[in-house]
């Protein structure tokens, strides 16, 4: 289908191709439009901090060995490439004093992230070192956790079922050995995050001690057109980074007081999600998310003209198509373009 390749020099990255690029962004465009629905506020933060940003996140320690780390030869501060989006997003939240009445604020980001993978465990687009993590955040009470929880829980639903996905199974992970936080803390989180499935009468499983290291998560696993599971969304619970950023809502009382944030991502890696789609439909993708929905194929020279005006005007109706005018047989040119998945040809 001539979507994208990979190079030796660049192990774990994508080169997309024009047709690739084409799906990718068609990908991202209908997420965003749905997270826009929902009151999302997109928003765009560095690849490269601090390892102080890191540290005080909890990620220098609890995650540094899937970390890349940049050290320049000419200053002497370290950098972290970044494996998450969380702390640029609290950055943004932090610009300016929040009162309870701004609250949830909803921030969406679809930020490239790397993450050290071993080379023997890359795997296609199934399994990455750089990727477009399509990552939200939504910073609210306590009292709205559940609530918030739920209209998430809904939207995942929306966009899996966009996709083509209707079976799917929900995992609540919860304390890892590793994590930072008081036992109290995970106590809240885990029971706000296992009341949204009852609440929302979503069928579950125990996922014990496969939490993020700073809070329980809900793991939304795909099933496939051919049988196989694969983890895609999650919902994060944290009652722990906005403590540790000073991040602060003034509340209904004129005091300080800390957000719960909830971390929660639809398709996790854009690449990875994309190569699950890509297994899902064997190729045949549904005509909106076609990188070339339609081909016009010209019989002879002599309707070249027409051809093209027949390619115009479906262009106008806003369809991606493109005009197949060689001099090949007519059933090579279909034959070509059947191959390359085309959902419609138009002779």
């Amino acid at each position: 289908m001539c979507l994208f390749h990979f190079e030796e020099d660049a192990p774990g990255a994508v080169f997309w191709h024009p047709k690739g690029w084409e799906l990718f962004q068609s990908v991202i465009s209908y997420v965003k439009s749905k997270q826009k629905e929902y009151g999302y506020q997109e928003i765009n933060t560095p690849e490269l901090l601090s390892k102080s940003m890191w540290e005080k996140s909890g990620h220098w320690d609890k995650f540094r060995e899937n970390m890349f780390i940049a050290h320049p030869e000419q200053e002497s501060r370290v950098y972290g490439v970044k494996p998450m989006n969380c702390p640029g997003a609290i950055q943004v939240f932090k610009r300016g004093i929040v009162s309870y009445k701004d609250l949830p604020m909803k921030l969406s980001e679809f930020g490239k992230v790397h993450r050290f993978e071993a080379s023997g465990a890359l795997h296609g687009l199934l399994r990455v070192r750089a990727f477009t993590q399509d990552d939200a955040h939504i910073f609210c009470t306590e009292d709205q956790l559940a609530s918030e929880s739920g209209k998430v829980c809904k939207l995942i639903y929306e966009v899996y079922e966009a996709f083509g996905f209707s079976d799917v199974r929900v995992k609540l992970s919860t304390r890892p050995e590793k994590r930072i936080g008081s036992d109290e803390i995970w106590d809240r989180a885990e029971r706000a995050l296992e009341g949204t499935l009852i609440e929302s009468n979503i069928d579950y499983k125990i996922n014990e001690g496969e939490g993020a290291f700073y809070g329980p998560k809900l793991e939304f696993i795909l099933r496939d057109g051919l049988k196989r599971d694969w983890q895609i969304g999650t919902l994060q619970a944290d009652f722990n980074l906005p403590s540790r950023f000073s991040c602060h809502y003034i509340n209904s009382l004129g005091s300080r007081d800390f957000p719960v944030m909830l971390h929660f991502a639809l398709l996790g890696s854009v690449e990875r999600f994309i190569g699950v789609l890509l297994e899902h439909y064997k190729g045949v993708l549904p005509l909106w998310l076609s990188p070339i929905q339609v081909v016009v194929l010209s019989l002879s020279q002599d309707l070249d003209d027409y051809a093209s005006f027949v390619m115009d005007e479906l262009k106008m109706g806003g369809f991606r198509v493109v005009l197949d005018s060689g001099n090949e047989t007519l059933n090579y040119k279909i034959r070509k373009h059947s191959l390359a998945k085309v959902p419609v040809l138009v002779i």
